[in-house]
C-alpha cells in the first residue's frame, strides 16, 4: 500500500512538472516570436510605410454628421453648437476638430436664455489650446442685438475672449460701425475696434 501511494505521488509530480514545462515552453515560444517580431521591426521604414503613417495622421479619427450638442457647467447649459459635419483629427501634432460645412454656436446666460450666438461657414477648434477659429462669412450677435460681421474670428475659451485682425462691421439699431481689428468678451460685450474706419447713423 505504501509503495502504491508513492507511485501515485510520483506520477502526480511528473504530471505537474510536465504541465509547468509545457506552460514555460509555450510562454517562451511567444517571447521568442515577440523578439523576432521586434527585431524584424527594426528595419528602416519603406516610403510606402511612411506614406501610410502620414495618411493615418491626415485621416479623421471621428466623423459625425448632423451634430447637435450642449455643454454644461455645474448643471447649467452654457454653450450649444450645431454643425452638419464634424471631423476630429486627434493624431495631429496639434490636434483639432474641423467643421468644414459651418457651425452655429449659442451662448446661454444663467437663466438658460440665449445671450449671444455665432455663425460661420467654416470652423476649427484646437483642442490643446481651447481655441476656436471661425472663418468665411462670420456673424455674431450679442444680447443687445448688435451684429458683428467679419471673415475671421478667434475665440479663446480659456480667457473668455474674442478677437480678430480682419475688417469688421458692427450693426446696431442706430448705427453701423466699421474698422479693422476687434476684441471683446465672449458674450460680445465691452468690445473695442482697434482701427475704426467710420460710422454711419441709421435713421428710422
Amino acid at each position: 500500500m505504501k509503495q502504491l501511494r508513492l507511485d501515485l505521488k510520483n506520477r502526480a509530480l511528473k504530471q505537474i512538472i510536465k504541465y509547468r514545462f509545457n506552460k514555460l515552453f509555450t510562454a517562451s515560444s511567444f517571447l521568442l516570436l515577440a523578439v523576432c517580431f521586434v527585431m524584424g521591426g527594426c528595419q528602416a521604414n519603406s516610403p510606402e510605410d511612411l506614406k501610410a503613417i502620414n495618411n493615418e495622421e491626415e485621416r479623421p479619427s471621428l466623423i459625425m454628421k448632423e451634430y447637435d450638442t450642449a455643454i454644461s457647467d455645474s448643471g447649467r447649459v452654457k454653450y450649444r453648437f450645431i454643425t452638419p459635419l464634424l471631423l476630429q483629427y486627434d493624431k495631429k501634432e496639434d490636434p483639432y476638430i474641423d467643421f468644414p460645412e459651418g457651425l452655429h454656436f449659442l451662448i446661454y446666460d444663467k437663466h438658460s436664455k440665449v445671450e449671444a450666438q455665432v455663425k460661420c461657414k467654416i470652423g476649427r477648434y484646437y483642442s490643446n489650446k481651447k481655441l476656436w477659429e471661425l472663418n468665411d462669412d462670420v456673424e455674431a450677435i450679442n444680447k443687445d442685438g448688435q451684429v458683428l460681421n467679419t471673415e475671421q474670428l478667434f475665440w479663446d475659451m480659456e480667457k473668455k475672449y474674442l478677437y480678430s485682425d480682419k475688417f469688421v462691421k458692427i450693426t446696431s439699431a442706430s448705427e453701423v460701425i466699421t474698422g479693422t481689428g476687434f476684441e471683446s468678451k465672449e458674450d460680445l460685450s465691452d468690445y473695442t475696434i482697434k482701427n475704426p474706419g467710420g460710422s454711419l447713423e441709421i435713421k428710422e
